[in-house]
């Protein structure tokens, strides 16, 4: 059984707590048009390569001495999930091992959850509290975002929810107050909150790719992103940034 990956390498606390080996697994089944990695959206175009569950595993062994500071794998894309079955043997032949997994996915597959017994972390997206919004601008609505979040906070999963704050997409003040709604409803005792400002790192890649880049006026500003960490933090809710 094989990955197909465009990306793998050694990051620190960007991608999970320490320094972790980070595999970007290809395929993603939203379209959001600030993706920082546009070459990993279709699964079977651009440059890609595989390596098999067992390759994956052997290389982790070999790292074992680069996890520090309680690091460990991510699987990160794209989006995993897209592939499920190489993605749940091999975290749960990594936490037999006893090495530390995370994973960081847009977090629509209703079969997430059967990850969440061998993993240590969990990072998921909530790019838009209305699910009406969200799919129009991402292709895919958010109700089984939401689901997963409840449900990883109530496994007690270490949980990272990170949210892209974009002008004119998710940045406003009643946005905001849907943000909060939505948070105080999650079981907080593991929970994180991860305001992201909008940045440009992928429009270059767009172009190589030969697509358009369609984001304009996206950027916020410092303040704004300290208004929706006050705000997140004054319900109660821990905020981070890594």
């Amino acid at each position: 059984m094989e990955l197909k990956i465009f990306g793998k390498g050694f990051n620190f606390s960007q991608d999970g707590p320490g320094n972790r080996l980070v595999y970007h697994l290809k395929g993603c089944n939203m379209r959001c048009p600030w993706c920082s990695n546009p070459e990993g959206m279709r699964v079977n175009e651009g440059e890609f390569s595989t390596l098999s569950v067992e390759e994956v595993i052997n290389e982790a062994l070999i790292s074992i001495p680069m996890f520090f500071e309680n690091g460990g794998v991510t699987f990160t894309g794209g989006e995993a999930t897209l592939q499920l079955e190489p993605l749940l043997l091999l975290v749960k032949e990594l936490s037999k091992k006893g090495i530390s997994v995370a994973i960081e996915t847009n977090g629509t597959s209703p079969k997430l959850p059967e990850l969440f017994p061998f993993l240590k972390h969990l990072i998921i997206d909530l790019k838009h509290p209305n699910s009406t919004t969200h799919k129009a601008v991402t292709g895919v609505a958010n109700e089984v975002i939401k689901q997963n979040i409840l449900s990883a906070a109530e496994n007690g999963l270490d949980l990272l929810v990170r949210i892209p704050l974009i002008n004119g997409f998710n940045a406003s003040k009643d946005n905001l107050k849907e943000f909060v709604e939505f948070l105080k409803s999650v079981n907080r005792n593991n929970l994180k909150v991860e305001i992201l400002k909008y940045h440009e790192y992928g429009k270059d890649k767009w172009q190589k790719c030969g697509l358009e880049y369609t984001m304009k006026d996206a950027f916020v500003t410092e303040q704004q992103r300290l208004d929706f960490e006050t705000e997140i933090k004054n319900a109660g809710i821990t905020v981070v940034r890594t």
